[in-house]
């Protein structure tokens, strides 16, 4: 299998890096260096700039605004964007509302939802977790009776990544209750301005917002609204997260936290030299250097397996992926927060919010022990690592 990138490859990865060169705010830029996490405006105009050039959503079929881009296209677009400091676009449009609407929506569906799904006019959220239903999302419990031309959705939605942004939300409701669980599972587009949601904020251990738990009371849903047929939704869910799972490698975002890492270790003082020569601190770096390259080289393997399967199946390796790439994001994390030294506590909330300029410290510490504490949900979101074992061992072992 040859790894390689062709001329035209290097071409493309050329005209990306310098596309986003020029177009990328520079407030926004900094932001991302930072570690600030961007605000709903902030994600909104980025989206709105990627759209106008017309790769907010580069993996949607052409038809529906995507690029046409290859396998190798896409991974390259999503480093270069990774390594510039650019948000990613959102990936629950994006990446997931979007491609199950554009492979299992009606006509009508397709033609309200997409265009403001890839605009960001609207904001997806994923209503997926339940209590006692996260890795074994099947055993969920969330009901939807229908009631003449609607269903009427009673249950609760937990660990929903930033449900109180959301417009909309895609969710599996138990439509059938008498069937094995991983069938009578519906997929409803839900919004989220209904009478009957309730929104509790979840604070997760970084001290933020980002998580909610959704409650239900007899909430009406049209039928229309439902994606595919009825009771198949267990389908378009395993599909979905596919989709999601391919992206979790996240090298280039790895490689640009290093990179920031090594640079700013040259100027912090450590037993009298600069961090960047102390011994253990080096080790380290190569240390997660080493296997992030391991980790680039097989997501080239499934980028190359994807160019090759017709039938777009989901290669097991992306679980790979999904594993180590969220080990190694969170050991980038780790690695800024010891080039911040006691700075790191002195986290700042007001900074993080975007409402200062004077953080303690370096103005990079201020959000180091943030970010490492936030990103422990690498290995659990999107399906947790040990389920990710699972997948591996059936799908390449042979267990």
């Amino acid at each position: 299998m040859d790894l390689r990138y062709t001329p035209e490859e290097n071409t493309f990865r050329d005209e990306v890096r310098a596309w986003l060169k020029e177009s990328l705010p520079a407030d926004l830029k900094r932001k991302m260096m930072l570690g600030v996490r961007p605000s709903k405006e902030d994600i909104v105009r980025w989206m709105r700039i990627l759209n106008k050039k017309g790769w907010a959503a580069p993996s949607w079929p052409v038809e529906y605004g995507g690029t046409g881009w290859d396998a190798t296209q896409l991974y390259i677009f999503k480093e270069e964007m990774q390594q510039a400091f650019a948000p990613e676009p959102l990936g629950m449009n994006v990446n997931l509302a979007g491609p199950v609407i554009a492979a299992f929506g009606t006509e009508e569906q397709k033609k309200e939802f997409l265009p403001k799904v890839r605009n960001c006019d609207i904001w997806f959220c994923q209503g997926f977790s339940e209590p006692g239903a996260g890795s074994d999302l099947a055993s969920l419990k969330t009901t939807a009776v229908q009631d003449g031309d609607d269903y009427v959705v009673n249950g609760t939605k937990l660990w929903t990544s930033n449900a109180h942004r959301a417009d909309w939300m895609f969710a599996l409701v138990r439509t059938d209750p008498n069937a094995k669980k991983q069938k009578g599972i519906s997929y409803l587009l839900i919004d989220m301005k209904t009478p009957g949601i309730t929104l509790n904020p979840v604070i997760t251990m970084d001290g933020d917002r980002w998580c909610n738990q959704e409650f239900f009371d007899n909430v009406r849903v049209p039928v229309k609204n439902r994606i595919g047929e009825e009771n198949k939704g267990w389908g378009y869910a395993k599909y979905l997260l596919g989709h999601e799972r391919v992206n979790f490698g996240k090298v280039g975002a790895t490689k640009a936290r290093i990179g920031l890492a090594k640079d700013l270790a040259t100027s912090v003082m450590h037993n009298g030299k600069p961090l960047s020569e102390d011994e253990q601190f080096r080790e380290k770096l190569v240390a997660v250097e080493v296997e992030l390259k391991a980790l680039e080289i097989t997501n080239m393997q499934v980028v190359a397996s994807m160019k090759k399967d017709k039938e777009h199946r989901q290669d097991p390796k992306a679980s790979i992926l999904k594993i180590k790439g969220g080990e190694l994001y969170q050991m980038a994390t780790e690695i800024l927060m010891q080039v911040a030294g006691p700075h790191a506590m002195a986290r700042q909330t007001e900074f993080l919010k975007g409402e200062t300029e004077v953080p303690v410290g370096p103005e990079y510490a201020a959000t180091t022990s943030h970010n490492y504490y936030m990103m422990r949900e690498r290995t659990i979101a999107g399906g947790s690592s040990e389920v990710q074992h699972n997948i591996i061992a059936k799908g390449i072992l042979g267990l």
